[in-house]
């Protein structure tokens, strides 16, 4: 076996391989493979593509220490490497981990051996040994919002910040949709803005979706105020709305990073001194879900909930509703205890 057998190319090879090759090599048929090649790789969102790559570079440089051939993989070397992740590996990220092999083995015209009993039984058995709970994002709810934003002061970086959180709470946004938010995007009114999201996660094919956001009753916590004021600091007239800040307070043209959106929330909860619960991480998602959270302990219907949300699955939806209603709708209550 020859080095080359160890060495899987990256998934934006294998994006190729599955696709037949010009018959007759002009220029032109060349032209259609790349541009065939480059839509393959957009049926995925960028941060999955990237984890996928990731996964499949990690598996590679397994399977070269190993001495065993990655591409095609053999079930038991599936499953050795399975077992190896065992004990410093979620479950889920064990899932992925096989999404991605089976990807990149799908993508080079491979058979991928998903059902096979050698790795099916390892995984179970590595989920009943290892099994322990998803730590799933805090809801940060308004009452938290409210703290976060209480630490946001009157510099470039707190004001951005400030419009960030409470943006992104109002509107239910997940951190690629933040980041992408763009001038453009954004229309005020009296009663408050309408944001157009071009495309999200729901949304592979950019059908786009638009979003009304009211004007809150308390000035420090309004987010239509609270941009308003970012866009008047920044000089933002057209381009991304939320952009890097170095630490002498200059503003880089560029749109900000989807990671600087989990540092932000990081930093602010630091001086906040906000810590999420037992069993739970904080997270950019924890605004998405403290949205859907104090929604619906406020009295909002499911239909209101996922029109603006944007969610498809009532199932996904109500997930985020059972964790509020765990203590507010126990049965426990009529215990009379």
């Amino acid at each position: 076996m020859t080095d080359s057998d160890h060495r899987a190319p990256e998934e934006e090879r294998s994006h190729g391989s599955a696709l037949a090759h010009p018959s007759d090599g002009s220029p032109a048929a060349l032209a259609a493979l790349a541009a065939a090649i480059d839509f393959a790789r957009e049926a995925l969102a960028p941060a999955t593509l990237r984890a996928y790559r990731a996964d499949w570079q990690h598996f590679c440089a397994w399977c070269r220490d190993a001495g065993w051939s990655a591409l095609p993989a053999a079930p038991e070397t599936v499953a050795a490497y399975l077992a190896a992740l065992a004990t410093t590996h979620t479950s889920s990220a064990l899932v992925r981990r096989l999404a991605a092999l089976s990807r990149a083995h799908r993508l080079a015209g491979r058979d991928w051996p998903r059902a096979h009993p050698a790795i099916r039984n390892t995984l179970r058995g590595i989920q009943r040994s290892y099994g322990r709970p998803q730590r799933q994002a805090a809801a940060l709810a308004t009452e938290e919002l409210i703290r976060l934003v209480a630490s946001c002061d009157a510099t470039p970086a707190g004001r951005r910040d400030r419009a960030l959180l409470l943006l992104g709470y109002a509107g239910a946004l997940r951190r690629s949709e933040l980041v992408a938010v763009q001038r453009e995007h954004i229309t005020f009114t009296a009663e408050g803005l309408r944001l157009l999201i071009p495309r999200a996660k729901g949304d592979p094919t950019g059908k786009g979706a638009s979003i009304g956001i009211p004007r809150g009753t308390r000035p420090d916590t309004c987010p239509v105020r609270a941009l308003e004021v970012w866009l008047e600091v920044s000089g933002c007239r057209y381009g991304p709305v939320f952009r890097g800040i170095d630490q002498r307070g200059m503003i880089a043209p560029g749109a900000l990073h989807p990671d600087g959106v989990r540092h932000i929330l990081a930093r602010r909860a630091a001086i906040a001194g906000l810590k999420p619960p037992a069993g739970e991480r904080l997270s950019p998602h924890g605004l998405r879900a403290g949205f859907i959270t104090q929604a619906y302990i406020n009295g909002a219907r499911d239909e209101q909930i996922m029109d603006h949300t944007r969610q498809k699955d009532l199932r996904t939806m109500r997930r985020y509703v059972r964790r509020a209603k765990l203590v507010t709708d126990s049965p426990a209550k009529l215990l009379g205890l």
